[in-house]
């Protein structure tokens, strides 16, 4: 890396000549779009797991609870079954007394048997209604736990599809400067949505800051930055940035302008973008290389 003299008199790096094409640019923005639509597949993928997972829950919670109705309705059968056999063999007992009586007594014999039968077919009927009436709440109560996460499905599935649209747009409005060393197209966030965005697309690594104008440079990321000077009214500020222990001053720059320069940990320029310019204060992001490989000869 070289440093030379600019007209102004302040030190700047020498640019190394571009390395890509001029359709370089698009296959790496159309690589992260690519990349972008993985993710969000991806996420509905984890959402849709979540949803299956809960829906798996739901059954053996309810399961759980048909087994307990199914327990129930087994003691109460049981009971039921007991109270059936007593009054079974009590009617076999007055049966057995009608066929042994005459006259009164086995007409009266005979009124005992129908009363008994009727309270046999009462008791088996009120056991079935019983039955029939805790299956029913229980299907009910399916119903609607099913019915909620079937919502629940559709909910995740609208946010997916709401996401994706909304950051293939975002993506698609990202403001494209040239860059002062490279010559090449860059993409730059102006907000913090369009920063997401840059993030999402993966191609290369932010770090946003808050620089106040101080005696001592502020570490972000693995150079220091040090606030010279701020214009709120006109947008614009100083900068000088200590990048390798060599210093470079960049005056009068304006919000949304990238400054690059080279280091020597990567090929490609570090850049950084300036979003907010305020008094004694500066809001904005540094964006490094994914590959950091030593330049030949840095």
């Amino acid at each position: 890396m070289s440093e030379g003299s600019t007209p102004g008199g302040f030190p700047s790096y020498q640019a190394p000549p571009p390395s890509g094409g001029g359709s370089g640019w698009k296959v790496s923005v159309l690589f992260g779009v690519v990349i972008a639509l993985i993710a969000a597949n991806v996420y509905l993928f984890v959402q849709l797991n979540n949803v299956r997972g809960d829906l798996a829950r739901t059954r053996d919670s309810l399961l759980d609870e048909l087994a307990k109705v199914r327990e129930a309705h087994s003691l109460s059968a049981q009971s039921s079954r007991h109270t059936i056999e007593a009054l079974r063999d009590q009617l076999e007992a007055q049966r057995r007394q009608v066929s042994m009586a005459t006259g009164e007594a086995r007409a009266e014999a005979s009124r005992q048997v129908a009363e008994t039968e009727q309270r046999l077919q009462a008791a088996q009927a009120a056991q079935a209604k019983v039955f029939d009436s805790k299956v029913s709440q229980v299907q009910q109560d399916a119903d609607t736990k099913i019915t909620a996460v079937g919502t629940e499905v559709s909910g995740v599935k609208t946010d997916v599809a709401a996401t994706k649209s909304d950051l293939e747009k975002t993506i698609a409005d990202l403001k494209r400067v040239n860059g002062e060393l490279t010559g090449q197209g860059s993409l730059i966030a102006t907000n913090q949505k369009e920063l997401d965005a840059l993030k999402t697309l993966g191609e290369r690594n932010y770090v946003q800051f808050t620089l106040a104008r101080g005696k001592n440079p502020q570490k972000v990321g693995d150079v220091l930055l040090e606030l010279k000077k701020t214009d709120p009214k006109h947008n614009r500020y100083s900068l000088e940035i200590t990048a390798d222990d060599k210093k470079t001053q960049k005056d009068n720059r304006t919000i949304n302008e990238p400054l690059q320069f080279y280091t020597s940990r990567a090929h490609q320029p570090y850049e950084i973008v300036v979003n907010d310019v305020r008094k004694n204060q500066i809001v904005g992001y540094l964006a490094t290389p994914k590959v950091m490989n030593a330049r030949d000869g840095g």
